[in-house]
């Protein structure tokens, strides 16, 4: 058991009147902007009887969850003022857009990142107009969204996002709200072991709150009916100190949840202090919110004779035929005159001052805090020479050397260089990965336990490992998104659980780009090893290389894919998508030995064009009969293990050897930033020549990315076919028919004239597939003819 600091002074008494009558106000008053962005396009103000033409011929939005999250709100709003706080606002239930929309608007934050949005009744009317209609802003907390770096709706990820904000980010508070649908994902689920991994000495705090207000869209959450001692004991046993706040009068809820959000901000400052002075004694006990409220509170009570607040009713629009039912009209209109809107709001149509001036000022308001436009923040990496690092190659081709370790030298001292602003996140698997130099100056963070016998564990370290891909990526998420530089590593077929994370970040990259006042943010990074090709020890249901047809059909101004052949090419793919921005840079490359190809000099020029012709391991490429082309590194030697076969059996033959390591530079210059032109393309695959290409994931991806050139009927791609076992190297590429025998017979069969002259070379690739089969059965591993092979000029 530990000994979590409590509150030096903690503030009990409730709210006085003239508080409580004021942040009433502004929760009225969100809660009126609120119903009138998704119902009003005319009369803000209510200043005339509601007639038809008042209301939006299409109603989108979800009303449920939002008097919840402005709740929340303007109680921060109190306490950033008391205690000059730095606090951002997430929302996991992300419907609640126009919620959020409403609260940066009457704190001012709005008007200033939209100009023309000002904030007063023309203002409040385009404010209503632009939400969900066309040209307007989307029903989510999304990037238009001042504030937010997190994309509401995303159901599941709003605390991992939540955690890596806080990362290495001493002052800063995250709070994030969990809507009850959203707490019943997985990814949530694993989410609440977070606390594991924040060291109050360094970090910031995250600050959870379950909002319950029982249903989804249709049906009862889980959450919602359990009682508070099943929650409290589950959350007690996560570690954290839960606090339950619920009720439907507004009076009693807002001096419940001032004095719950109080007790919460001081145990937070309480234990920071107290780590940060004595240093960590032991994983704390980080405060919770459980705060229960009607879904739809404050809404119709009844409509058509059917229950709606405190119903699954109230999700989204909960009075719908409002114009062209007068009854449903009357509804909506003594819905919004019941938070008093002449009260609230001046002639002028601007928040009166009284009520304005709970909001913070300048920077520490939650709409304007740089920390939610992380790319304000941003520091560049202070990165080694990549070029010190790599191998000085006497004979390439002739020796087997581990690129990711050699990558590991390098991301151990940009560690060394940047102790507060890079991080690895990996799922159990640094060392596997072979990126264990990092232990040399980082260890594991754990901030729980640590017994005699853990390896390079400690509270300090950070090298964050756990094992939950969902984790890892959203703290990157979070930690990029608020400036600071990161690395996901994992297992290349266990890269698919984060399929959806990776497409939303993306998107949310892509919008921010069209948002003048979103700042450039680190680019995600992906390192894919333990690949398809090289689970030695693994079976089938670790082979999969479908998260490249993830990437490759996002945006092309986001989506980036490098295949490097050997180590000297990730050094310097690496150093690329360390230094850029906006982008999700995905590598695949595995971690076992494998034969380097290039010298430092000529990666820094192939990873410069990103694709090109290898003359050293071609024949007569100025005329070539056939281009063997690859992507990937086991593709890449089984290529050149082809071509060395061609050389001895067709020695007239022509070979052009490409490797392309920018995978998106095949495409046309029209479809994507890295694309080729045609007269670029046809320098290096010919105008004519039959192109036989070995990949390292599905084939089909090859020819998506051609799509658009005239050259499908030429190219013939070998690539990923979903076989596999536990099994030998090589033995998965002739399962997968990519191996240097299946590709020399391919040349044998798409060069005109070779059926003939090939003979003898179809016989010894049968031969030798026949001769494979019966080995690896008998010798359990594969023939040294193929194990032992390397590059000779001869």
């Amino acid at each position: 058991m530990n000994d979590t600091p409590r509150p030096d002074s903690l503030t009990t008494e409730l709210l006085s009147d003239d508080e409580l009558h004021r942040i009433d106000g502004w929760w009225r008053a969100a809660n009126y902007l609120t119903v009138g962005q998704i119902y009003l396009m005319a009369n803000p103000l209510l200043r005339e009887p509601l007639a038809p033409e008042h209301i939006k011929p299409r109603l989108l939005g979800h009303w449920g969850t939002s008097p919840g999250l402005s709740l929340i709100y303007v109680h921060l709003n109190r306490l950033i003022v008391k205690y000059d706080l730095d606090v951002i606002y997430m929302a996991g239930p992300g419907h609640g857009g126009p919620a959020l929309v409403a609260n940066v608007w009457l704190e001012g934050s709005y008007s200033e990142f939209y100009p023309e949005i000002t904030a007063d009744a023309p203002g409040m009317l385009k404010l209503f107009r632009q939400f969900s209609t066309p040209g307007g802003i989307p029903s989510h907390v999304s990037v238009p969204t001042p504030g937010s770096i997190h994309e509401g709706g995303e159901l599941g990820y709003v605390l991992v996002h939540a955690f890596g904000a806080v990362m290495d980010n001493p002052d800063l508070i995250v709070t994030a709200v969990v809507g009850d649908g959203e707490s019943e994902t997985g990814p949530l689920a694993g989410s609440w072991k977070g606390i594991d991994f924040i060291n109050p000495v360094r970090d910031g705090a995250v600050l959870p709150i379950l909002h319950l207000n029982g249903y989804k869209i249709a049906g009862p959450t889980v959450w919602a009916r359990h009682d508070d001692r099943d929650l409290d004991a589950f959350f007690r046993g996560q570690g954290y100190a839960p606090v339950f706040v619920e009720g439907d009068d507004p009076a009693t809820v807002h001096r419940a949840i001032a004095a719950a959000l109080e007790e919460s901000v001081t145990t937070i400052r309480a234990i920071q202090r107290d780590a940060r002075a004595n240093g960590l004694r032991g994983r704390p006990h980080w405060p919770l919110i459980v705060l229960r409220t009607p879904k739809g509170w404050t809404g119709p009570k009844f409509v058509d004779g059917k229950p709606i607040e405190g119903t699954f009713r109230a999700h989204q629009v909960p009075v719908a035929d409002t114009r062209n039912n007068a009854e449903h009209r009357r509804i909506l209109e003594d819905w919004m005159r019941s938070y008093h809107p002449e009260e609230l709001f001046d002639e002028a149509g601007r928040l009166r001052a009284e009520y304005a001036a709970l909001a913070p000022a300048g920077a520490r308001r939650m709409g304007a805090n740089p920390q939610a436009n992380g790319g304000l923040l941003m520091t560049p990496l202070a990165l080694p020479e990549w070029q010190d690092y790599a191998l000085h190659l006497e004979h390439p081709a002739t020796e087997r050397i581990g690129s990711t370790a050699v990558l590991g030298q390098y991301l151990r001292d940009i560690y060394r260089a940047n102790p507060h602003n890079f991080r690895l996140f990996c799922p159990d698997e640094t060392n596997s990965n072979r990126l264990g130099a990092v232990f040399e100056v980082s260890d594991r963070c754990l901030v729980s336990t640590i017994i005699p016998g853990d390896d390079h564990i400690s509270p300090e370290g950070r090298v964050m490992e756990v094992l939950s891909e969902h984790n890892c990526h959203g703290w990157l998420e979070g930690y990029t998104l608020t400036g600071r530089h990161g690395l996901f590593a994992t297992y290349e077929a266990f890269a698919m659980i984060v399929d959806s994370m990776a497409m939303q970040h993306s998107k949310w990259i892509e919008h921010a780009k069209r948002v003048p006042w979103r700042a450039d943010i680190p680019s995600l990074n992906y390192l894919l090893t333990s690949t398809c090709w090289r689970n030695d020890h693994n079976g089938f249901s670790h082979q999969g290389p479908g998260f490249i047809d993830t990437i490759i059909h996002r945006k092309p101004t986001v989506a980036r894919v490098y295949l490097p052949p050997d180590a000297n090419c990730l050094l310097s793919v690496a150093d690329h998508c360390f230094r850029s921005v906006n982008y999700l840079n995905l590598i695949v490359i595995d971690k076992q030995p494998q034969l380097q190809w290039l010298t430092l000099e000529e990666a820094t020029a192939h990873c410069a064009a990103g694709a090109g012709t290898w003359p050293r391991y071609s024949r007569n490429p100025e005329r070539p009969d056939i281009v063997l082309a690859c992507a990937g590194d086991i593709p890449t030697q089984e290529i050149i293990a082809a071509a060395s076969m061609l050389r001895q059996y067709l020695p007239d033959l022509g070979v052009r050897i490409v490797n392309v390591v920018d995978l998106m530079r095949l495409a046309p210059a029209d479809r994507h930033p890295h694309g080729m032109s045609d007269e670029e393309f046809i320098s290096i695959f010919t105008a004519g020549t039959p192109v036989v290409f070995a990949f390292h994931g599905y084939a089909g991806v090859i020819h998506d990315i051609l799509h658009g050139r005239d050259a499908h009927e030429r190219f013939h791609v070998r690539g990923y076919q979903e076989e596999g076992t536990t099994t030998t190297p090589f033995d998965m590429v002739v399962l997968n028919g990519i191996s240097r025998l299946h590709l020399c017979l391919d040349v044998v069969r798409y060069v005109p004239g070779l059926l003939t002259k090939g003979a003898a070379l179809v016989a010894e690739c049968n031969r030798l597939l026949a001769e494979h089969e019966v080995y690896i059965r008998e010798h359990l591993e594969d023939m040294p003819i193929v194990a032992d092979w390397v590059w000779t000029d001869g």
